[in-house]
């Protein structure tokens, strides 16, 4: 049965026509059964799985309750991680293409204090940020949430996961009594129970399914005894299937890191996503593992919330995730957006009450599997083809994606098919090129010139 469209809610028109022009011709379920209350005026709960179009719907009911002439903050949206802080910015702006005059500004930590403080001293409507650099700012005064009419708390479950309970707690008493909150996440423990209490009043409450369905994930499970079988077992995994981009989850920092270096000394391309990282580090991770150059990222459920992972070909469970619910966000990041995905998890003897929880949450058997025969590990593990070049300037020097593009392909550059995924961010920029010419990209981006300047360039 087909989806009801966004016509027949009471959506401004400039709102309805930036719909049409975006191609959202449908509700998903999660906006169907949420956007009518929303838009109300009601406070919601809502439960669904990444990918769910979660972050549409309080962002139409934002933009819906907003009074752009009005130059003070209306909206608070705190987010986990500054990767999905950064994606809801982007969504709402998307969202927001039409209406006009409205500014949005991310406040998240890993970057510098002092422009933040500067850009909030102009105002702006929408405020989207991480729980501790939020609190930073009102501590120092430099943040005014007296007027904010919409509160929304995005990934709930993973920011009082990641500590930041005393946080949010601290922002909520800085906003307004009345007000309408939005209480968004993929699981619904205890302490997600306490903080709605706390912050919300008569909530309605909202669940729906993972976007994925049964068939658009092929899941396999492989017992192993050691911690010597489990390490052979991922390499046979990997080597047999070949995964150009895979997530290998793992339920511990320690363990994260250690199944990395293993797998670098056994050839693999492998880089560890874990909270220890700086910000810096944890963005060229990422990037890399955007524009393929490397293949496979080992994270934990903490460090991985949030991300934004397009065509993952593989999730592979290191070991049964602490919970189902667990277990369905991580496989779900594969076979995403109508594509097929494939999940592998492993697991010890000792976790069959795991096992026994996991198939009554999946509703269906889990049968066991032969992995595949030892002589693959024969075989050589594939390299990335692509290789990342760190440009030192980004939007604050004007330089866009055009820029990089026309230097790398003028004049006995390298062809333009050989170029990837370009990411600009404030101060500097990267560019994905072919392994093959990549000494040929450094010398073209070292040597030439971008927007009439000179930038040092270096592989990363």
């Amino acid at each position: 049965m087909s989806q009801p469209s966004f016509s027949i809610l009471p959506l401004q028109p400039d709102l309805l026509t930036n719909l049409d022009l975006l191609g959202y011709s449908s509700m998903t379920p999660i906006q169907e059964q949420s956007l009518p209350h929303i838009l109300a005026g009601k406070d919601v709960i809502a439960q669904g799985k990444t990918g769910s179009g979660k972050t549409a719907a309080f962002g139409l009911g934002i933009l819906q309750a907003l009074d752009s002439q009005q130059y003070t903050i209306q909206a608070l949206v705190l987010c986990p991680t500054r990767e999905l802080a950064d994606q809801v910015a982007k969504e709402i702006r998307n969202l927001a293409r039409t209406t006009g005059n409205i500014k949005i500004l991310t406040l998240c930590g890993g970057v510098p204090f002092k422009p933040q403080a500067n850009s909030l001293a102009y105002g702006a409507h929408v405020i989207v940020g991480t729980p501790g650099r939020i609190e930073d700012h009102l501590n120092k005064e430099t943040l005014n949430l007296n007027h904010v009419q919409t509160l929304v708390l995005d990934e709930a479950d993973r920011m009082l996961e990641m500590g930041f309970q005393t946080a949010m707690d601290a922002i909520v008493a800085r906003v307004p009594n009345k007000r309408q909150t939005l209480l968004l996440s993929a699981t619904f423990p205890d302490n997600i129970k306490g903080i709605a209490k706390r912050s919300m009043v008569d909530p309605v409450t909202v669940k729906v399914d993972s976007t994925h369905d049964k068939e658009s994930i092929a899941q396999h499970f492989f017992e192993v005894g050691s911690d010597e079988e489990r390490r052979k077992a991922l390499r046979l995994l990997l080597l047999a299937h070949q995964p150009d981009s895979s997530v290998i989850f793992c339920n511990t920092k320690r363990e994260a890191q250690e199944v990395t270096d293993e797998l670098i000394v056994e050839g693999f391309s492998a880089l560890d996503l874990t909270g220890d990282l700086e910000q810096r580090d944890r963005d060229q991770t990422l990037v890399k593992f955007a524009n393929k150059s490397i293949s496979i990222l080992v994270a934990t459920d903490v460090a991985a919330r949030g991300l934004d992972i397009d065509h993952l070909d593989a999730v592979i469970n290191y070991e049964l995730a602490h919970d189902p619910e667990s277990h369905v966000h991580r496989i779900g990041r594969t076979g995403r957006a109508g594509t097929k995905g494939v999940a592998f998890t492993l697991f010890s003897p000792k976790d069959g009450y795991k096992l026994t929880m996991l198939e009554d949450y999946l509703e269906q058997p889990i049968k066991v599997e032969e992995l595949p025969p030892l002589n693959i590990l024969n075989t050589p593990a594939s390299k990335a083809t692509m290789t990342t070049i760190q440009i030192g300037g980004g939007k604050k020097q004007k330089v866009r994606a055009g820029d990089i593009l026309g230097a790398l392909t003028g004049e006995n550059g390298i062809q333009g098919s050989k170029v990837g995924k370009i990411q600009i961010f404030d101060q500097w920029s990267y560019v994905a090129v072919h392994r093959n010419v990549v000494h040929l990209a450094l010398k073209k981006l070292s040597h030439g010139k971008l927007k009439g300047r000179s930038f040092r360039a270096r592989i990363i």
